[in-house]
């Protein structure tokens, strides 16, 4: 089970920020439906090579600043 949750509408400002972050990263490989959290940590692991708990943690640092444009 996912550690947070991520609207659809929160995911455009989060997704900004994460392509920021890693700019090789395309719009096909990060889709997301709500929903789907978990999917998304693990593909997310393996796209940035990092482990589950920085992605996790990246992910709600992006959503407690949604409207700073920093990570």
């Amino acid at each position: 089970m996912a550690e947070i949750t991520i609207s659809d509408k929160d995911w455009k400002r989060v997704k900004i920020k994460v392509q920021r972050k890693y700019n090789h990263l395309t719009d096909e490989e990060l889709q997301y439906t709500q929903g789907q959290e978990e999917s998304l940590i693990n593909r997310l692991m393996e796209l940035v090579n990092r482990d589950r708990a920085y992605v996790v943690f990246t992910l709600k640092k992006a959503l407690v600043n949604i409207d700073n444009n920093r990570l």
